[in-house]
């Protein structure tokens, strides 16, 4: 297996509701969503899906499985700390609950969460460690460095 992650696939329980939330952060639907999933274009050739909870547990082969507990954040950094708080109100506005107030780590990360309308965390980080390249791209290690 390759070292790349290609869809980042969320179980949401209405995939209106989720879409209209991610874009009010906005991103932008792909025109290949539909009323089964939607889409949406992250940086690096990473895909975003909103994926109907009981059809993704069909999919998968788990019929009857539900989510329980966070079991998984998704991170999105922001370049300037001052950004955190800005990101986080504007989830907080789209109809997304702030679950940690943006605040420093001992490690060094200036960092605040909250949870979309279906309970997925997502963390919204300033680290001063972290290299961007001029696509928009994150390196905790950068290529040939």
């Amino acid at each position: 297996m390759e070292a790349r992650l290609s869809f980042i696939t969320l179980a949401v329980a209405d995939i209106a509701r989720s879409r209209a939330f991610y874009e009010a952060l906005g991103l932008r639907a792909s025109p290949r969503s539909n009323d089964f999933v939607t889409f949406f274009q992250l940086s690096q050739g990473l895909v975003l899906s909103c994926f109907g909870e009981q059809a993704l547990a069909h999919d998968a082969g788990r019929p009857g499985e539900r989510r329980a507990g966070v079991g998984i954040a998704l991170a999105h950094n922001v370049k300037r700390r001052e950004d955190v708080a800005g990101l986080l109100a504007r989830a907080e506005a789209a109809g997304g609950t702030i679950t940690q107030p943006a605040g420093d780590t001992p490690w060094g990360v200036w960092r605040g969460y909250f949870a979309d309308p279906d309970g997925h965390a997502w963390e919204v980080a300033h680290n001063p460690d972290v290299t961007w390249d001029e696509r928009g791209g994150v390196w905790m290690d950068p290529p040939g460095g």
